[in-house]
Parts: structure tokens; sequence; C-alpha cells
């Protein structure tokens, strides 16, 4: 089962998956066969089966294998490059939301520990 998050950001948040080149695609299923995560699965699609991408949010972040072991070369991911700069905008965002519930909580926690002196006799 994939995680819901990766190193902290919300999976589905992350834009890295599997796309199938239908004009290449020869449905020989090694890439159903290659990702036990699941992100691929054969369909019935005019009476013949093909791989699909089911479960984009299956696949682990950064990770080509299926691109590699497609015979037809139809399988293709986002660039790499520009994923991981995604990802350090995302980390940044996260790190500051996860900064700002800290303070927030901070917050409620003072203005707990005031409100209880202030009921004290």
């Amino acid at each position: 089962m994939p995680e819901d998050d990766w190193h902290g950001i919300p999976r589905k948040e992350i834009p890295w998956y599997p796309t199938i080149d239908y004009e290449k695609c020869i449905s020989c299923g090694k890439c159903v066969e290659y990702c036990k995560l699941g992100a691929f699965e054969f369909e019935e699609k005019d009476g013949e089966k093909r791989s699909t991408v089911k479960n984009p949010n299956n696949c682990v972040v950064l990770c080509t294998g299926c691109d590699e072991i497609c015979p037809a070369g139809a399988i293709k991911h986002q660039s790499k490059k520009e994923t991981s700069e995604i990802i350090r905008n995302l980390r940044k965002t996260h790190d500051l939301n996860k900064e700002n519930r800290d303070q927030i909580k901070n917050l409620q926690k003072a203005q707990e520990l005031h409100d209880s002196k202030m009921k004290a006799p």
C-alpha cells in the first residue's frame, strides 16, 4: 500500500506518475508485472487487453523503473529535474505550514495558561 505522504508532503501534490504512449505500446504487460505497487493495471478496451495507469499516486516518487523495462519505450515520466524543483518548493511550503501550526499551538497554550491564571482566586 502506498504512503499518503512522501517525506511530509502529501503524495497527491507531487506530479510524478507514468504516462503511456499508446501509439508505441505493444501491450506486453511488463509494466504491470514490474510495478509491485499497482500503478498499472490491465484493462479491456475495444476487445483488446492493454496496460493502463490505474493508480498514478502509487508510483514511487522519482522511480523510472517501468520506463526502463518497457521494450517499446512507451512509458515516460515527468522531468526528474523539474519534479525535484517542485518538491523543493512544496517542502518549503509544508515546512512553513508546520511552523505556523506550531506557533498557533504555542499561542493557544499561552492563552490557556493565561486564562487559567485569570480564573484562579
